[in-house]
C-alpha cells in the first residue's frame, strides 16, 4: 500500500509542478480555450451514446450502454451544468431496480491567475426514486482544479475532490486526479486529441472500506477523441483500476474495458 500511494503521489505532484510552472492559460479544463472575457450567458448542451458509463473506474450501468445528455451555463467566469444518464446498480426485493437514472448539478467559478486556470465548484449527484435504505446513494463533493498549457496544444490538469459523506453512506472520502491532453495532427477533416487520466480515492470510514473493500484504490484510462466537426465527436478509451472487489463482475464492474463514446454538441 505504501508503495501504491507514493507512486500516486509522485504523479500528483508532478501534474502539479507542471501546471504551475509552465505555459499560457487555458481557461477550459483540459481544452486550449480562451478564457471568457465578458459577462454573457452563453449555453451548450450535448447528446452521447456508449457503450458503457465508467465513473472513477466502476461501471454505472452494469457493462450496459447508456444515453446521456448535459447542459451547460456560462457567464463570465461563472458556470453551471446538469447532466443526466441510465444506470444500474442491481435490484432490491421485488425484482426492481436500486436505480436506473443519475442527476448530476455542478456550479462553480474558472478563475485565470497568470499561466493558471482554475476551477472552484460544488457537484451534487441524485438518484431519483432510487431504492436505497441500505445506504443514501445522493451525495456531494467540492472540488478545486487547476491546469495550464505548457506547450502548443497540451494541457495538463490536477483536481481534488472531497465529500463529506460519499454515497452509500459510506463517509468522509478524497479524490485527486491527474489529467493531460494533447491535441495530435490532423486527419484530414478530424482532428484527434489524446488524453489520460490516473485517479486516486481514499475512503477515512470504516463503512468505506467494508463497500469496497479497501480504504483506498487507483484508476486509470486513456484514449484519443476524434472531432469530426465542432459538434459531432467519437471517444475511443481503456479503462483500468486495481480495485479488486468488483474486478470479476458486471454490477460496479472496475476491470479493464474498451468505452466508446459518441457526442453530439448543440
Amino acid at each position: 500500500m505504501t508503495t501504491r500511494i507514493g507512486t500516486v503521489a509522485k504523479c500528483i505532484a508532478g501534474a502539479m509542478a507542471l501546471a504551475f510552472l509552465a505555459g499560457p492559460a487555458a481557461a477550459g479544463g483540459l481544452k486550449d480555450e480562451p478564457a471568457p472575457s465578458d459577462r454573457t450567458l452563453a449555453w451548450a448542451a450535448s447528446f452521447a451514446v456508449t457503450n458503457d458509463y465508467v465513473f472513477r473506474g466502476q461501471s454505472q450501468t452494469a457493462k450496459d450502454p447508456a444515453v446521456q445528455g448535459t447542459l451547460d451555463l456560462t457567464y463570465g467566469i461563472l458556470y453551471g451544468s446538469v447532466f443526466m444518464s441510465n444506470v444500474d446498480f442491481g435490484e432490491v426485493s421485488g425484482g426492481r431496480n436500486a436505480a436506473w437514472a443519475e442527476l448530476t448539478f455542478s456550479a462553480g467559478i474558472k478563475p485565470v491567475l497568470g499561466p493558471v486556470s482554475f476551477d472552484f465548484g460544488v457537484i451534487y449527484y441524485t438518484y431519483p426514486r432510487a431504492r436505497d435504505s441500505a445506504g443514501e446513494f445522493n451525495f456531494f463533493e467540492v472540488k478545486a482544479g487547476a491546469s495550464v498549457a505548457p506547450w502548443k496544444g497540451g494541457t495538463v490538469g490536477v483536481t481534488g475532490f472531497w465529500s463529506p459523506d460519499y454515497t452509500g453512506e459510506t463517509g468522509s472520502v478524497w479524490t485527486v486526479e491527474g489529467a493531460l491532453a494533447q491535441e495530435l495532427p490532423k486527419l484530414g477533416s478530424i482532428t484527434p486529441t489524446f488524453s489520460a487520466l490516473i485517479g486516486y480515492q481514499h475512503g477515512g470510514d470504516s463503512a468505506y472500506k467494508v463497500a469496497f473493500d479497501t480504504s483506498s484504490y487507483i484508476y486509470w484510462n486513456a484514449g484519443v477523441t476524434l472531432a469530426f466537426t465542432d459538434r459531432v465527436s467519437l471517444d475511443l478509451r481503456y479503462w483500468d483500476s486495481d480495485l479488486d472487489i468488483f474486478q470479476s463482475q458486471s454490477l460496479f464492474h472496475s476491470g479493464s474495458r474498451f468505452v466508446g463514446t459518441a457526442k453530439m454538441t448543440f
